[in-house]
């Protein structure tokens, strides 16, 4: 083999070889990888600096480049009038509270309706005591009755002034009907203790003399105000006012009444009164309470002649108001939802939309329009704008007071 004049040399070699092979010689050669390297360093370097400039560029025109208070009016003139600044409205973070003092209350899913039953509407049943030891057997026997879902009431009672074993015998009855395995048990009970120094008695002669009017409304308007601030709750839609000496009424009487739907609604109120003996024992239907009535001219111009401090208790021949009696009105035969208007109501059975109370509507304890408790309330609500309805053929029955004629 002859070899080229002059030995070996790269070029011979090179010209000898592959391209290939010859190629990944010069590429694997210590210099082109440095040199490659360098320029893959270069490259990532100018790719990140201008990456950041970017950025900043995007930062910077968020804002001026020196702080509002080192800029002269000119400068922040120049900047607001080449710049629209981002505006983000209504972007706030949620709260959380975790301090247990704090409470909310909201009422705006409260509401009274037609369909309480299917909306699970809260009905709060309050009943004023005063020595009702005799009259609670039968008033828990008719409310046990009451078909409106029992896990939708609340009771509560305010005991006050009284002489007799009135808590003990309500607390028996409580207990009696708390424990029941059925349907019976109400959702909650709530008893108030509160005397007010109420000197009237429960006695007939005492309790329903004219003298007695004025002390009595007075008194009895501030237990119901105190027995309503400290039952009432947030929940509850309806307040259903029941007395205690109530001997009939109707099972299904908070849904007829919630059928109504009406601000404030009552019905009539009559007591049986059986006269005679054997077979000649006859029911005499009496007409029981006249403090629902419908207010008359002539009642406006007595009222009007009167010191703002007198209380007018209707029923009695020392103010003739001439105002017409829901008592001496109506038939429980008859339609038992023709409605009235009225201006004055009675106590003994009473349905409020719950936010009538919320509303600052109560039982005057003082002279309110010269009236007091029940009309007092009716002639505040009226004023206020809310409804005064009364059923005229919708019969409660009371107890026979036996009363003697004369005072109506």
């Amino acid at each position: 083999m002859l070899l080229p004049k002059g030995g070996i040399t790269w070029k011979s070699a090179r010209a000898q070889l592959p391209r290939t092979r010859a190629i990944w010689i010069f590429l694997t050669r210590t210099r082109v990888l440095l040199s490659i390297a360098v320029a893959g360093i270069i490259l990532l370097l100018w790719r990140g600096i201008r990456s950041s400039a970017s950025e900043m560029q995007s930062f910077y025109c968020w804002g001026p480049s020196k702080p509002p208070m080192d800029m002269t009016l000119n400068e922040q003139q120049a900047w607001n009038a080449h710049l629209q600044t981002p505006v983000i409205f209504n972007h706030h973070a949620p709260i959380t509270i975790n301090e247990s003092s704090i409470t909310h209350v909201n009422l705006n899913g409260i509401k009274s309706t037609r369909q309480a039953i299917d909306n699970n509407e809260r009905v709060l049943l309050l009943t004023p005591l005063k020595d009702a030891a005799p009259y609670l057997s039968k008033y828990f026997e008719l409310i046990a009755e009451l078909t409106y879902p029992h896990r939708l009431i609340d009771l509560a009672f305010l005991v006050g002034d009284s002489t007799d074993d009135t808590l003990g015998v309500l607390g028996m009855e409580l207990d009696r009907i708390q424990k029941r395995p059925d349907n019976i048990p109400f959702n909650s009970v709530t008893i108030v203790e509160k005397n007010f120094g109420n000197p009237v008695s429960q006695s007939v002669e005492d309790r329903h003399s004219f003298e007695a009017q004025g002390p009595r409304r007075k008194a009895m308007g501030r237990a119901r105000n105190y027995l309503l601030s400290a039952a009432l709750k947030p929940e509850h839609s309806w307040v259903y006012w029941r007395d205690v000496d109530i001997v009939d009424s109707p099972k299904r009487i908070l849904e007829d009444f919630i059928a109504h739907d009406r601000d404030i609604l009552v019905p009539n109120i009559w007591f049986h009164r059986y006269e005679g003996t054997g077979d000649n024992k006859y029911d005499i239907e009496g007409r029981f309470d006249y403090n629902s009535w419908i207010e008359s001219e002539k009642g406006l111009k007595l009222a009007s002649k009167l010191d703002k401090n007198i209380i007018l208790a209707e029923g009695y021949k020392q103010y003739d108001t001439g105002r017409t009696y829901m008592a001496r009105m109506g038939d429980w035969r008859n339609d038992p939802d023709e409605e009235i208007e009225l201006d004055g109501i009675g106590g003994v059975n009473i349905l409020v939309k719950a936010d009538v109370h919320r509303s600052g509507i109560n039982f005057p304890c003082y002279a309110f329009e010269n009236q007091a408790e029940t009309e007092g309330f009716a002639k505040m609500a009226k004023r206020a704008g809310y409804e005064v309805i009364g059923l005229p053929n919708y019969v409660v029955w009371h107890i026979d007071t036996e009363e003697k004629p004369g005072n109506a």
